[in-house]
């Protein structure tokens, strides 16, 4: 192998350029060509391709986003615009990529593995809904930044004594929802995993309230089956019974932005050195993730196919602690 790519694809997540950055690098110390996929599996099939030197990721460990940019590509998701990804890269004379993504970016990696293209995949995404890997690339820091939105509301909220819902992401997994209402100290959290009922949420809120507290804090992941609009809308719609005057915040993209901070950059240059020498080995299809301290490889298959689960033990520390 004399010749890789690296593309990041889906949501950014703080930590992407410091995979890209240990990617390029580690690739070049092993005397490879690396170059560069502009805008994820679209930038793919229309082989737009950079070289990359080691000064071309200088300075970019500490910043957010993605230098490569990332994009939505319908026509990835056909079997007609896998072949026409593949032509492009052996057009150029690429013989393994490195994709750095979430579960949908795996997804299409695993559809070019399926085609017989030496790919690895690299556990990027701030829902950390991705198995192979105990936290992914981008959640410690955006864990920080809904946990500072939590602290700075929870003092306004104490201020004016209201009940505050907080949204973070987490569309299928709400990891990002559970650890950020434990360290923020909430009341309760609303999960996708787990069944929400308004009027438990009500109780919740005036067992709270009895027993003197000036404020609520809920944090609910947008998966969740009522998200935090819904459930304002609910309490609106029953304010006369429920009596509570819900403010919703939704912290939505604000969590994708910022610096990465020193977990998500280690764990990044982990990763991605850690992927460079699967295609090195020969070892293809796999993803590459940190469990229990360790680096691991997993099938992409087992990777996409498998769900996620919430940790049990920590939900019961959440409701045991509210």
């Amino acid at each position: 192998m004399k010749r890789i790519a690296v593309l990041t694809s889906g949501g950014d997540a703080p930590g992407m350029n410091a995979a890209i950055r240990a990617v390029v690098r580690s690739g070049i110390h092993n005397g490879w060509e690396v170059y560069g996929v502009k805008g994820g599996y679209e930038g793919l099939i229309n082989g737009i391709f950079t070289p990359m030197g080691t000064r071309d990721v200088g300075g970019i460990m500490q910043r957010g986003g993605t230098i490569l940019g990332s994009a939505r590509s319908q026509e990835f998701k056909t079997e007609r615009g896998q072949l026409k990804a593949i032509r492009s890269l052996n057009e150029a004379g690429i013989e393994g990529l490195i994709v750095i993504g979430g579960n949908g970016s795996q997804t299409g990696n695993l559809a070019l593995h399926r085609l017989g293209f030496p790919v690895v995949g690299i556990a990027s995404t701030i829902d950390n809904d991705l198995y192979g890997s105990d936290q992914t690339i981008g959640v410690d820091t955006a864990l920080n930044i809904a946990l500072e939105a939590i602290d700075r509301l929870k003092t306004t909220a104490s201020s004016h004594q209201r009940a505050f819902l907080i949204e973070v992401m987490g569309r299928n997994c709400g990891y990002l929802a559970l650890m950020a209402g434990l360290a923020g100290g909430a009341e309760h959290v609303v999960l996708p995993e787990v069944e929400t009922d308004p009027e438990h949420i009500a109780e919740v809120l005036t067992t709270a309230y009895e027993h003197g507290k000036s404020h609520a804090i809920i944090v609910v992941a947008e998966g969740a089956k009522y998200n935090a609009t819904e459930l304002s809308n609910y309490f609106t719609k029953h304010k006369e019974r429920l009596g509570f005057d819900l403010r919703v915040t939704i912290l939505g993209h604000v969590q994708r932005g910022g610096n990465p901070n020193a977990v998500d950059r280690i764990l990044a240059s982990k990763l991605g050195a850690a992927a460079v020498e699967q295609l090195k080995k020969g070892k293809f299809g796999v993803l590459m993730g940190e469990v229990k301290g360790e680096v691991v490889a997993t099938p992409l298959q087992k990777a996409v196919e498998t769900k996620k689960v919430i940790d049990k033990e920590l939900l019961n520390l959440a409701e045991l602690l509210d």
